[in-house]
């Protein structure tokens, strides 16, 4: 059976309302961890679902946009489905499940349900709300909301357990984060000042109206917020000392979406509101530099955490050099690679969390022999290792490969610069992972500089008379079940994208064409009402 159109405006407030119910449901649930758990995982497998679906509707039907309480548009709340924020979505949703299931694992192995209390559950599903808000938002003030939501969560889950370096650096972080909502408000301010509204779709219609200084003054206010939420240089010194102190399925979210999120609105308010071009050479001059500052960051690091912090960073000029070339094939690179990212980034976090399980730590100078120890954690950091690095055949490859294209297409001195750092950051991505796989995994731990100092919990394999290895302590440690296949999931998915590249590419061609047609948006939201006052 066909599924109707109007059935994705019925599914397009759900990725925000169901995690909602269930954080207020496991609250008051919150003395039965198992009740808690499984309205969880309900929750975020029902997200999965319906972020599917409204994926498939809306590349099939177009854009489907939802007035909230029946207002009209552009006076009540704007709910938007287009390819870009349904790809986010199902990305999201994907994330969220996978480190949520991880978390589970962890918490059943460290005897979290004796605990009478818990607030994790009840937090991570309203991150998981305010990030559906903000890719759904039709109106500048409502992404400013989804932020805040994002903002509120993010806090709690950073400093989960109160240590010292969790409340330092989450303090740092929400520090940084109100300076950016601070500006944020002062662009929505005057956006509202100079054309009337908050509707992104009226604005797109109005914006052409206004004074260019002022149009200029707007967007550069709005891409100083959203580049610090981004962790776009020079807005990201913040963020390498915030993530790593956090347990590591908060990192792992963290560092796979909340950056993604300032991306997407970048992407959203650059193409929908300021069409003319004026910032693209900036955001191609920031990509290069976040991708070297950061790589550069990278390769001085001896935690994997930290390390993995500034190859975050550095990627995020990938998205940014698809962005500020503001062409089709630069906009579905940049489409893909923010996809290829958040599933590639997140899986490496959680690896570096059973590394920290079964080794006691993640400083390269403590580390060695996890190859022959955990076969299974060597192939699960080799495979979103050689990914991130852009070895073909995986999707970071194909997602590099696009944007290379994309910037030879353009043929300027400075999309021709961008292309030479690309190759160049790709290769000492490779460099730096190789780095981790040399030490942590192939070196044997009595070389490592401070091997005795890694904790008990990594097996000591010796050889007997007959030169087979075995564990001579009769507790080894072990990764949990749960911790283990929902990284080998989120793994595979990783690769999905490798197999799946061509019709996912083609998602990615459609919302560019989307992006660069603003009409297919105001159109849809607005109808036949018009933008002009």
């Amino acid at each position: 059976m066909m599924l109707s159109p109007h059935v994705l405006t019925e599914l397009t407030p759900l990725p925000v309302l169901v995690p909602l119910l269930a954080a207020a449901v496991t609250l008051i649930a919150g003395r039965r961890p198992r009740i808690q758990r499984g309205i969880t995982l309900l929750a975020l497998s029902s997200e999965v679902v319906v972020s599917g679906l409204q994926l498939y509707l809306a590349d099939q039907h177009g854009i489907s946009v939802l007035q909230v309480g029946g207002w009209e548009s552009p006076i009540g709340i704007t709910l938007v489905v287009d390819r870009l924020s349904a790809s986010m979505l199902v990305v999201s949703a994907i994330v969220m499940l996978a480190v949520m299931v991880y978390a589970t694992g962890q918490n059943i192995s460290d005897g979290g349900e004796k605990q009478p209390t818990s607030i994790f559950q009840p937090t991570y599903l309203v991150l998981s709300a305010g990030i559906s808000l903000a890719f759904l938002a039709g109106d500048l003030f409502n992404l400013f909301v989804g932020f805040e939501i994002l903002l509120g969560a993010s806090f709690v889950l950073l400093t989960l357990g109160g240590t010292r370096d969790r409340i330092r650096a989450g303090v740092s972080y929400v520090m940084v984060s109100m300076v950016s909502s601070l500006i944020f408000l002062c662009g929505i301010a005057m956006a509202y000042a100079a054309t009337g509204t908050l509707n992104m779709a009226q604005l797109a219609v109005r914006m052409d109206d206004v004074p260019t200084g002022i149009r200029a003054a707007i967007c550069a206010v709005l891409l100083v917020a959203f580049g610090i939420k981004a962790a776009v240089f020079p807005l990201s010194n913040w963020l390498p000392d915030s993530y790593p102190t956090a347990p590591a399925p908060v990192t792992a979210v963290f560092a796979g979406l909340l950056t993604k999120v300032g991306v997407y609105a970048i992407m959203r308010t650059t193409t929908l509101l300021f069409a003319d071009g004026r910032f693209d050479d900036i955001l191609m001059a920031a990509g290069l530099l976040t991708m070297l500052v950061g790589i550069f960051g990278a390769i001085a690091q001896n935690d994997i955490k930290r390390l993995l912090s500034f190859t975050l960073v550095s990627h995020i000029g990938y998205m940014i050099f698809g962005i500020g070339l503001a062409n089709e094939q630069g906009l579905a690179g940049a489409v893909f690679y923010v996809a290829h990212h958040i599933l590639v980034q997140t899986a490496l976090f959680l690896v570096v969390g059973l590394i920290e399980r079964q080794a006691g730590s993640a400083s390269l100078r403590r580390l060695g022999g996890l190859a022959a120890v955990s076969p299974v954690l060597a192939v699960l950091f080799l495979i979103p290792a050689l990914n991130l690095g852009g070895i073909p055949p995986f999707s970071g490859f194909i997602g590099k490969m696009a944007l290379l294209e994309a910037g030879a297409a353009d043929g300027s001195v400075l999309a021709w610069v961008l292309v030479a750092g690309s190759v160049l950051t790709s290769l000492l991505t490779l460099y730096a992972v190789a780095r981790v796989w040399s030490k942590a995994f192939w070196r044997p731990r009595a070389d490592a500089p401070e091997g005795h100092l890694a904790a008990a919990t990594l097996p000591t394999l010796v050889e007997d008379d007959t030169d087979m290895l075995y564990d001579e302590r009769d507790d080894p440690g072990r990764m949990p079940a749960l911790m283990l296949a929902s990284t080998a999931v989120l793994v595979a998915v990783g690769l999905g994208l490798t197999v799946l590249a061509g019709p996912i590419l083609g998602v990615a061609d459609r919302a560019a064409d989307d992006l660069l047609d603003r009409s297919v948006y105001v159109g849809a939201v607005l109808g036949d009402s018009g933008g002009k006052p």
